[in-house]
């Protein structure tokens, strides 16, 4: 049809709508626009041929598969329509109000074209509001003589809903990119558009004429100018903070952490976050070398970028970018730049630029992002075209940016402090914020196909559990996948096959897995999704492609931090002033004397200061902030809890890695593991960097109470400890049984298995400890001679475990699989593994009731002490009565495992 009819009924002079044009290849835009015309109908557009193909749906959508909505098709829309929200003058064609209701994209079942031209079409819908099968037939197929006659239904499937169902109408009647109703939509007069010659403008929040391509942040909602300057940069030796070195070899790059929402204030710029490779370039006289961020030497694969950069005017640089596929409409697109590496196209991929970290003698690293980039923009001049393109930003205004950035479709924004240095790893410094919901995944395996799909049915997935080699099962991934997709995966999957499961806690008889092909979790992919389920799946996930420069240890869940607490810990990297001080000076002291007692308690509590934290030369931010709700446990409850028991506390941390779980906003809010240290890591946490499977990473350590209270300010609820000390990370020394009772099992039971392992471990000649874990649980702790390595230690804690659990079948269970306890005790040795945690003794934890992992006496292990006996206001009472350590000869203990590893196997053999 194309879009000749489309733009004779229109005047491109009064109409805000696009003008657009046709593309030269098919994309999978979906959209549905709900239109007040004459009369309120839904048009439905699903891109094909190089348009979108449009039908005018009266009644619109329903999820009853019973109910078939009449469907007229229309004239094709330009594909540009798919951002269209606002109003169409009266007397035009189509006049008045337009809301974009749905968008998304659409997955064929089977030839699209083929479907079409025979009336029948079947597709997956992936919308915001929509989703599962649908299909729209045409009313007497193809050999109808009216052929604008067709019907739109549901197809019964998971997403489908009964005639009693609610009506996604009016239950989701609102925009998907303003989030306004037609009433509010028509209100704002300045989406209304005006003949040019009556003086009639568009005030630019409205609509956007120019696509992204065409000015990549020209986001004017944001109502402010671009800030790139083709101003002569000054020489880099005379920034501020540049300092004369050598050209290093390479530059970590710095990172974005993830938040819910934009950081507002004008020291914030905002760039439009890109999809493609993250790339270091370094020149050195004229010789280019292409780096991505695992070090990987990608120039031989970029030419075309070696030669751009090559001719740049400079001597020495390092400078960090994006390399990209853009789509027609200006947006970048992952699976397009896998497609252009596969196809051998990549002369047709771009390189924007964004930083500058070395320019001919001087590292500028130290100098501030707005410099860096001043430098950045007149070095390329007007270099920046063909390949070679900045990333241009905006300052202030982050929402109304980020509210911008999404109604164009767009993946995200990030957000940069403009006066901060380029600090190498992730911090808070840069942040980013997502549109869309796109993230790397783990392949462990996938399932055989079926109908007429060939290779594989679905990929499953997984992360990695942060502070543990446990690759953790994420769900399936059965849509996204082309017919030449489906063979190029499969071909790579196909040597990685292995009989076992990477995942912890899914196997083929335990799980929502069935007919399961395992694979060694090597190969990551990107996923986009709607959201994640209550019980931790992705919810509607749709494969994008692979990522080459992902390394699959590194994927872990990514979780959004609120914003407030990003730049609270933004500002304190910049060293500003900020909340109290828990340490009073000297002069504070001399002055308190002269107060009251009420007025000096007054003060001390507004500054958190408190008797137990005397001396202690941490601030804390906020002290007030409440981090258990149920007990109205405060920052500054917590940090005093530390101070009291840190003597008790401490040797069981010194000199071991530590990882964390911080919950910033509290007990109540998210959590998430941190396993190694980041640009805002306290200056009281010593470090420690360790060699892991692709990288080295940096872990922290605690040395004294001022490092334990500033875990609290940084909102740190859990400590986890390795099982070795820094100084010889590979022979560890301390073992751990976990006992992970499954909710049906009563506590005097747990206390008799503990006592039951204890007694067995006596009988191997180790003498053990025993201590709540703070959950339902209990630790049997075993403290051994360092000698043994890993592998050793593994070994036999596993014979141990398989020997306790073959003599009280009825009892224990190996399997980690809550599914599969049943009654049981899930008896945990996989703790004892390099690089693998446990809670640390006097740690609380980020359960209601903030209980603590509390070391016991074996004869105080009684039916009656249940693991939430002890909270952090308990703790400190029961250890000021106790006459002597519950574990006082824990340190003392010398013992190897070497002759209670051959009484195992001989137990064993037996058994």
């Amino acid at each position: 049809m194309g879009l000749k009819e489309y733009k004779r009924k229109r005047n491109f002079r009064v109409t805000p709508e696009p003008q657009g044009r046709e593309l030269k290849h098919d994309g999978r835009l979906y959209v549905i626009q709900k239109h007040a015309a004459s009369h309120l109908h839904y048009d439905f557009r699903l891109e094909l041929q190089g348009v979108l193909k449009s039908w005018a749906v009266p009644k619109g959508p329903s999820l009853d598969p019973s109910v078939k909505r009449l469907a007229m098709q229309v004239e094709d829309h330009p594909v540009d329509y798919g951002d269209f929200e606002g109003i169409i003058p009266e007397g035009e064609y189509g006049g008045g109000t337009v809301m974009l209701w749905d968008r998304g994209w659409w997955e064929a079942v089977g030839d699209p074209h083929e479907a079409y031209r025979a009336g029948r079409l079947k597709f997956i819908l992936h919308g915001e509001k929509l989703h599962g099968g649908w299909m729209l037939v045409r009313r007497g197929g193809s050999k109808s003589s009216d052929e604008r006659h067709w019907f739109l239904f549901k197809e019964r499937d998971d997403e489908a809903r009964g005639p009693r169902g609610k009506d996604i109408l009016l239950e989701k009647s609102r925009s998907v990119t303003t989030d306004r109703d037609l009433d509010e939509i028509a209100a704002e007069r300045d989406r209304v558009w005006g003949s040019n010659r009556n003086g009639a403008a568009s005030s630019g929040a409205a609509h956007k004429t120019k696509r992204v391509a065409k000015k990549r942040v020209a986001v004017k909602s944001a109502k402010a100018k671009p800030t790139r300057s083709r101003a002569k940069a000054p020489a880099a030796g005379k920034l501020e903070g540049a300092k004369r070195g050598k050209l290093p070899a390479f530059v970590e790059p710095q990172l974005a952490t993830l938040t819910r929402e934009p950081p507002e204030g004008d020291e914030w710029v905002h760039e439009i976050k890109l999809d493609g490779y993250r790339m270091i370039a370094r020149i050195d006289r004229g010789k280019v070398k292409l780096l991505s961020r695992r070090e990987q030497d990608w120039t031989g694969r970029l030419p075309h970028l070696v030669e751009a950069l090559g001719r740049l005017p400079l001597k020495q640089a390092i400078l960090d970018g994006e390399v990209v596929a853009e789509e027609s409409s200006g947006r970048t697109s992952f699976q397009l730049l896998q497609n252009a590496f596969r196809d051998q196209r990549s002369g047709d991929l771009k390189y924007y630029l964004f930083d500058l970290m070395y320019l001919d003698g001087y590292s500028l690293l130290g100098a501030s992002l707005e410099d860096r980039k001043q430098a950045l923009a007149a070095l390329l001049g007007s270099k920046a075209a063909g390949p070679l393109m900045l990333s241009e930003h905006l300052a202030g205004d982050g929402p109304k940016f980020f509210k911008e950035a999404c109604r164009m479709g767009l993946e995200g924004i990030i957000c940069k402090r403009r006066d901060r240095p380029y600090l190498p790893g992730r911090g808070y410094d840069w942040l980013k914020i997502k549109c869309v919901r796109r993230e790397e995944f783990v392949i462990g395996g996938y399932t055989e196909p079926g109908g007429a799909r060939h290779g594989f049915g679905a990929l499953l997935v997984g992360y990695h559990e942060p502070g543990s080699r446990r690759l953790i099962y994420a769900g399936k991934v059965g849509t996204g996948y082309s017919e030449k997709t489906l063979a190029e995966l499969t071909a790579r999957l196909k040597p990685l096959e292995q009989d076992a499961s990477p995942f912890a806690d899914v196997t083929r008889r335990v799980g929502p897995v069935r007919h399961a092909r395992w694979v060694k979790p090597v190969l990551v992919a990107q996923i986009e999704f709607s959201e994640w389920t209550n019980d931790g799946r992705l919810r509607h996930p749709s494969f994008q492609a692979l990522r080459e420069d992902k390394a699959a240890a590194e994927v872990v869940r990514d979780r959004a931090l609120p914003v407030e607490q990003a730049v609270d810990a933004s500002e304190k990297q910049a060293g500003k002033k900020r909340g109290s001080r828990v340490q009073r000076n000297h002069k504070d002291r001399n002055h308190q004397g002269t107060m009251s007692a009420k007025k000096q308690a007054t003060q001390a509590k507004q500054r958190g200061v408190d008797e137990a934290l005397e001396g202690i030369d941490v601030r804390l931010t906020h002290p007030d902030k409440v981090l258990y709700p149920d007990q109205g446990i405060t920052k500054l409850d917590l940090a005093r809890y530390y101070a009291q028991v840190g003597s008790w506390m401490l040797p069981h941390l010194k000199d071991r890695p530590l990882v964390l779980v911080r919950c910033p906003e509290g007990q109540q809010g998210e959590c998430f593991y941190q396993k190694h240290a980041g640009a805002g890591t306290p200056a009281a946490l010593r470090q420690v960097a360790i060699r892991e499977k692709s990288k080295t990473g940096h872990y922290v350590l605690v040395d004294d109470v001022q490092g334990l209270v500033s875990l609290v300010q940084i909102g740190v609820l859990e400590i986890h400890v390795w099982g070795s000390r820094a100084d010889r990370l590979e022979q560890p020394d301390r073992l751990v049984f976990d006992l992970d009772p499954d909710p049906s099992v009563k506590w005097p039971r747990v206390v008799e298995s503990a006592r039951q392992i204890g007694d067995f471990l006596r009988d191997l000649g180790l003498e053990s400890f025993v201590k709540t874990t703070g959950g339902k649980g209990l630790h049997v702790v075993v403290p051994i001679s360092r000698k043994g390595d890993w592998d050793e230690v593994r070994e036999f804690c596993q014979a141990a475990a398989q020997t306790i659990s073959d003599g009280d079948p009825g009892r224990y269970t190996l399997n980690m699989s809550k599914a599969a306890r049943g009654g049981k005790i899930f008896l945990d040795y996989l703790r004892n593994a390099r690089g693998a945690t446990s809670v640390a003794p006097y740690s609380t934890r980020s359960r209601p009731g903030a209980t603590v992992s509390t070391p016991l006496e074996w004869d105080e292990l009684t039916g009656k002490t249940d693991a939430g006996t002890f909270d952090i206001a308990a703790l400190p009472k029961r250890l000021a009565k106790l006459k002597r350590d519950p574990w006082q000869n824990f340190f003392e203990v010398k013992q190897s495992i070497t002759a209670a590893m051959r009484k195992t196997v001989g137990l064993a053999k037996r058994s």
